[in-house]
């Protein structure tokens, strides 16, 4: 599925949305973002975890320096961002993360992680520019994988009824 995002409203109303979409019960798909710098993918996560039971006790920034960004919320944000860790091999600690279904792993820069740590079960969101000469926003592309995700990802459809769906779903 394809949306356009025309603003950073729409982006974190996305994260609103998908947060809805998951629900509170494990097991999660692991959401993997790709983008530019700037796309909107800390504005996704701060749109999620805002809309999550504890999201008071969450501040949502990106774990650019430190890697990795907990929030106490129901369920347990894992926030990862890959950007400084290009080239280098995956840590333990985020292999034990991506391989917990009971928390929902968030991960930024994925194209920085080697395809085969990726979990079985994943949304991949990918942030593109407009075509020029469009009006101002992004694209993003969203794909499913393994039947949790899919389940997610139909039921994310039936809340997006206020955004331009550019393309139907896509399964990868």
């Amino acid at each position: 599925m394809t949306i356009r995002l025309p603003d950073i409203e729409s982006t974190l109303e996305l994260g609103r949305c998908l947060a809805r979409a998951m629900g509170r019960e494990a097991p999660f798909p692991a959401l993997l973002l790709k983008g530019q710098l700037g796309a909107g993918k800390t504005t996704l996560v701060r749109g999620l975890v805002g809309n999550l039971p504890g999201a008071d006790r969450a501040e949502v920034s990106s774990p650019s320096f430190n890697i990795l960004n907990l929030y106490p919320t129901t369920p347990e944000v894992a926030h990862f961002d890959l950007y400084r860790q290009k080239g280098l091999p995956a840590d333990d600690l985020l292999l034990e993360y991506l391989a917990e279904q009971r928390l929902l792993v968030v991960l930024e820069w994925m194209e920085y992680l080697d395809k085969r740590h990726w979990p079985a079960e994943r949304l991949v969101l990918e942030w593109r520019p407009l075509d020029p000469g469009r009006a101002e926003g992004r694209i993003v592309e969203i794909r499913a994988r393994g039947l949790i995700s899919t389940a997610v990802l139909t039921n994310l459809r039936e809340r997006l009824k206020a955004f331009e769906i550019v393309q139907g779903d896509s399964h990868r």
